[in-house]
């Protein structure tokens, strides 16, 4: 094939995982980079699992990612439909063609024997599976059953002897002995296809010329070739990606059992928690890409269109890489930095609004390159500056311990904020620049340093011990409105003096 094409196939069992993304993201990559086309498929035939919201997360985690398909689900093409449910008929038609043709049998054993066998096997310390009981059933002996109403899966004649060889893009090639490989169910009794069925005619009927699939489906690999040769086509090319590890590097990325940082917070696992957290869909795929890839140069920060000039499915490395969650902050971080206030802002908006803040967009304007160095992540802004858009009713000011600085008490916290009401009643203008001038000329008089009359006013206006820097965070919030929220300082601290005593 001269054209290629890619597509990422997942399960609507529910949100985008991760390493999900980072599958998708190396097949729309080999696309790209060859003009070639990607390609959106949903195998939705496990319906026990099926999670009838999960489309439209998988979807919208995608386009967050700019990772849009040309075709597939709300896409169309002309290779539709692109939902696994909706082509039963290419399933049972290509099983039957393979039993038609000795490459496939019916097979009649009950859920029941199956377990027997099994039980069997580990009583005489053999590996489990199939014993191809039904293989040796004459035509006659399956009409029969089939005459009695009994119900039947489709299975794969798989070759008893000999080797079977496979070629990975990333692995290089596997030889695996044929006599350890099972008959494994092709169509189940309900008509629903297995997904080693349905990968494979799918991905002829589609045209895809490169399978870019997670490294768990390698043991699969040769039961895939056989089946692609049984049917006499053409072979695509193969790759197998590494897996994303816990951070520690040990197990993979799990929603069951979901990793830490070294804090014990859970480390996410699913993309829309890194879209709640405020990762920015760049910074996301240029850390993805640098797991199992690496751009060269020494460079960590790199745009999706230099990536396309890089770009080798030969040059994954095949082995499994920890997820450096550290590094995704930091990459996030940088991708903040490197933003115009205006765009910051607006990013920032939805982020204060889910939060129930009434958002000013001039001071949001303002407020932007004041956090723009001071987050790693765009949710951030709630915790560190969220107060500046709260409802001014509802402050309430720190407690009078937090207030106090280190070497102060509650009355010398007091008189300075007296005097710093003094100060700001003398002052012409009310912006950052203003202030601190006015306030850094005075800290020898009063008999304080930097860090304590700032932390004193900082605390007392924003009402917490992190916040944004003092006089940014006066000047947005405006001269009556740090006065009033010094007074309500004043107040708690002066409550507190008779505890001192």
């Amino acid at each position: 094939m001269t054209v290629v094409r890619t597509r990422f196939a997942p399960s609507p069992t529910g949100s985008l995982h991760i390493g999900g993304l980072r599958t998708a993201l190396f097949n729309w990559l080999l696309a790209r980079a060859h003009n070639g086309q990607f390609i959106l498929r949903i195998e939705d035939t496990d319906q026990k699992r099926f999670d009838p919201t999960a489309l439209q997360t998988l979807t919208e985690a995608l386009r967050w990612a700019g990772l849009q398909w040309d075709e597939g689900p709300e896409v169309g093409g002309p290779y539709g439909p692109y939902v696994q449910s909706e082509r039963l008929h290419h399933y049972q038609q290509w099983a039957q063609w393979l039993v038609d043709n000795d490459k496939a049998y019916k097979c009649f054993c009950t859920p029941e024997r199956l377990e027997q066998v099994n039980k069997e096997k580990q009583a005489r310390k053999e590996p489990p599976g199939y014993d191809r009981f039904c293989r040796s059933l004459t035509p006659e002996q399956v009409a029969a059953k089939e005459a009695a109403g009994e119900k039947y899966v489709i299975r794969f004649k798989a070759p008893l002897e000999g080797q079977t060889v496979v070629h990975d893009l990333i692995r290089g090639e596997t030889t695996f002995e044929n006599s350890t490989l099972q008959d494994m169910v092709l169509l189940k009794s309900d008509g629903f296809p297995t997904y080693h069925l349905a990968v494979v005619v799918d991905d002829y009927l589609m045209q895809i010329s490169h399978v870019l699939r997670a490294v768990e489906w390698f043991p699969s690999f040769p039961l895939h070739v056989q089946i692609w040769q049984a049917f006499g086509w053409p072979l695509p090319h193969f790759a197998h990606l590494p897996v994303m590890l816990n951070p520690n590097g040990k197990g993979k990325m799990s929603k069951r059992n979901p990793p830490r940082d070294e804090k014990g917070n859970i480390i996410p696992v699913f993309v829309h928690d890194y879209m709640k957290q405020g990762i920015l869909p760049e910074a996301m795929i240029n850390f993805l890409t640098n797991i199992g890839w690496n751009f060269g140069d020494e460079r960590d920060i790199f745009t999706v269109e230099e990536t396309l000039q890089r770009f080798r499915i030969e040059d994954v490395n095949p082995a499994n890489s920890a997820f450096p969650y550290p590094k995704l902050e930091w990459t996030n971080a940088q991708y903040i930095r490197a933003l115009p206030a205006e765009t910051l802002a607006q990013h920032l908006k939805p982020f204060l609004l889910e939060a129930g803040l009434a958002v000013d967009d001039e001071r949001l304007l303002k407020l932007a390159p004041v956090v723009q160095t001071r987050i790693t992540r765009l949710a951030d802004v709630v915790p560190l500056a969220g107060f500046i858009f709260a409802d001014p009713a509802a402050f309430q000011p720190a407690p009078a311990e937090k207030i106090i600085q280190k070497k102060m008490d509650a009355a010398s916290s007091v008189a300075i904020l007296e005097k710093s009401l003094a100060l700001i009643d003398t002052l012409p203008s009310f912006d950052t620049n203003t202030l601190l001038e006015a306030f850094s000329a005075v800290t020898t008089e009063w008999g304080v340093n930097n860090s304590q009359l700032f932390g004193v006013l900082r605390v007392a206006v924003s009402g917490q011990t992190v916040s944004t820097p003092t006089f940014e965070t006066m000047e947005l919030l405006g001269r009556e409105e740090s006065v009033r929220r010094i007074q309500l300082a004043i107040e708690t601290l002066r409550a507190a003096i008779p505890a001192e005593g």
